[in-house]
């Protein structure tokens, strides 16, 4: 019996529901439905042999490839979707069995790869209205399995602070530092809440990644401070969701801009929304960005009961909107990601707190 990831089995779903509806309605700025309904006239999906063309007819599914060229009932693509969708909805598992049928699909459409092997971080292209239309990159992004982080860039996503104020001896760092769980990403907080008991100021210094600082400084070349903020604030106040940060940050102001800026222009926010689309988009911690956007032109968000919206970069407001209140500071391992400790450097001592950003959970 065919076994797969929940994730696996997600890709197929939303492949075969779109060549099964042939549109998929644009979402706006709340992740509700629009009222726009665009009509897909072909998806193109990189398989085992190459790319693929499946183009939506009436009735029927022509597929071609460098190996095959063949049509399928439009309506098969359809069931075999809703019988993934159920599967995933009885079973928990992370490992999934096929559904009866599922299996002879798919070797039907000679579909090997469960999830498309593409290097440009698209799962599939998708071409609206009629074949006139360019092609537009899209990633998959579905609350029927483990959601992939929007941005994970992992150590090279770090910020670093320093620590001033008051000088700690060897064994005071050492005291601040230990800790049973280091896995823990709690453990963090307390270790700056404890810092400032003792005296001591986290002062944002740096990005600990000089492509990652070029990067953030083609947003604004004070972005750094404006992030270093609102990750300190989700270790210190748990305060996680991207908007509501905003909120802090216009607060706290910590770029010291006039109060017109802020309340008149959403200077603060504007940013905010800029870099949010920037990672959308193509920008990643380790890779050196020039403000050119990649393969990716659009989400597909897929919901807990398998409904589908699609997000653009034409429709760029309203994209930059959603994620902005649909987005959320994550606090990843500390080991892993080698952040979260007092560490001289230079005579003086620093602390790295790491930046990670998912999708809210609701």
């Amino acid at each position: 019996m065919l076994t797969a990831t929940r994730r696996e089995w997600n890709e197929l779903y939303v492949f075969f529901a779109l060549l099964g509806r042939g549109e998929i309605a644009l979402g706006n700025e709340a992740g509700k439905p629009s009222g726009r309904v665009l009509p897909i006239a072909q998806i193109v999906r990189q398989e085992h042999d190459g790319k693929r063309v499946y183009t939506i007819g009436k009735s029927e599914i022509r597929v071609k490839g460098e190996q095959m060229e063949e049509r399928f009932p439009r309506e098969d693509f359809s069931t075999v979707a809703q019988l993934i969708l159920d599967a995933l909805g009885q079973c928990r598992k992370e490992e999934v069995e096929a559904p009866e049928g599922v299996e002879e699909f798919l070797d039907a459409l000679k579909i090997y790869d469960m999830e498309a092997r593409t290097d440009d971080r698209t799962d599939f292209y998708l071409t609206f209205h009629d074949a006139a239309f360019p092609p537009m990159g899209f990633r998959v992004y579905s609350r029927l399995c483990a959601m992939p982080p929007l941005l994970d860039g992992g150590r090279t996503a770090n910020l670093k602070f320093e620590q001033t104020g008051a000088r700690f001896s060897q064994p005071t760092v050492q005291k601040i530092n230990y800790t049973d769980n280091p896995e823990n990403p709690d453990e963090v907080g307390r270790r700056m809440l404890y810092i400032e008991s003792l005296g001591g100021v986290l002062k944002f210094n740096d990005v600990a990644d000089k492509v990652f600082r070029s990067n953030l400084c083609l947003i604004d070349l004070n972005f750094p401070r404006v992030l270093g903020e609102m990750v300190r604030t989700l270790h210190l106040d748990n305060i996680s969701r991207v908007d509501e940060l905003a909120v802090v940050v216009e607060e706290r102001n910590p770029l010291k801009i006039k109060e017109e800026l802020i309340r008149k222009h959403a200077y603060y926010r504007h940013k905010i929304k800029e870099f949010l689309m920037a990672v959308a988009l193509g920008m990643r911690p380790s890779k050196q960005y020039d403000g050119t956007e990649s393969a990716v032109a659009g989400f597909v968000m897929v919901d807990a009961q398998g409904g589908m919206l699609a997000y653009r970069k034409t429709e760029r407001q309203t994209f930059a909107d959603f994620l902005f209140t649909h987005t959320r500071l994550e606090k990843s391992n500390p080991e892993k990601d080698k952040y979260g400790e007092l560490e001289r450097e230079n005579r003086a001592y620093y602390l790295k707190l790491n930046l990670k950003i998912g999708f809210v959970k609701r």
